[in-house]
């Protein structure tokens, strides 16, 4: 006979799967990890399933990333040719976002990478990352921890340095805020173990930023960080959450979705002449 006992995620008490209220702290208990998530694991539990969402950025960044280097060769092609490339498609750089007033490449920069290293280190980050917070937060607020992780990682960026930056590693520290945020909130056991794993993470992520030689931005690692745990912190889990709660962050997570549209549309609006680039 099936086991139907789980905890209630407010005061850990044993309930049932049926049980839509707790019967011992009267929280909302809302649907199983099993029952919102089927399927969560792929060969196995080797590697965490994706959602949709996190999918999509992986494909957009891919997609840039092919644009990149065949823009690149357009422009002459080596180191010259493809940072021009990086700058036509929306790189951070100082000068543009700072004289020029193009605020939206602190958020197209997220979307964009150096080599094939680069992509590839970020989109397994992503691929694991993205999993594990579109699971504990829903999609709307993985939206909403994404894109404000990248831009506020890309300001901080901005405000520390004057070099070019790019990169989706802003928005991936984000997640890795979040899923501290959920340590810290989470007064468990599963809480604290969540909690020391990722504090481990965030030592690890400085460390290697201050390797020297490395090309790392820490800035924009500790901005989205920063930003990932403050947003997951206020945002809370959706399991107790209201339909109010819920529709604001759809909400938001639509108009991330909007404002993102428009960076891009502001690159297309920006895309320089051949004499311009001269």
């Amino acid at each position: 006979m099936a086991d139907n006992r789980r905890m209630c995620p407010n005061c850990r008490a044993f309930i049932t799967t049926s049980d839509k209220v707790c019967p011992y702290c009267g929280e909302r208990t809302g649907p199983t990890y099993v029952q919102r998530n089927p399927g969560e694991f792929a060969l196995g539990g080797l590697i965490p399933q994706a959602h949709f969402t996190t999918v999509l950025i992986l494909m957009l960044n891919a997609g840039l990333y092919i644009a990149t280097e065949l823009l690149s060769k357009k422009y002459g092609g080596g180191n010259r040719g493809f940072n021009i490339a990086l700058y036509v498609l929306g790189g951070k750089f100082w000068e543009a976002v700072s004289l020029q007033h193009q605020w939206w490449r602190l958020v197209t920069a997220g979307f964009l990478h150096g080599d094939i290293t680069h992509i590839l280190m970020n989109s397994w980050g992503l691929y694991v990352l993205g999993a594990q917070v579109e699971k504990i937060y829903e999609t709307p607020r993985f939206l909403v921890i994404y894109f404000l992780s990248t831009v506020v990682g890309f300001y901080l960026s901005l405000r520390m340095s004057h070099s070019p930056s790019i990169g989706a590693s802003a928005g991936i520290a984000g997640l890795i805020g979040a899923m501290l945020a959920f340590g810290v909130v989470n007064r468990s056991r599963l809480g604290g173990i969540v909690r020391e794993y990722y504090l481990q993470m965030v030592v690890f992520m400085i460390a290697m930023g201050l390797m020297p030689g490395g090309h790392i931005d820490n800035a924009a690692h500790i901005g989205g960080l920063a930003g990932g745990f403050a947003v997951a912190y206020i945002a809370g889990s959706p399991v107790r959450s209201t339909h109010t709660k819920e529709a604001v962050w759809r909400g938001l997570a639509a108009l991330c979705l909007v404002v993102t549209a428009f960076c891009f549309w502001e690159v297309f609006q920006n895309f320089p002449t051949p004499d311009q680039l001269r």
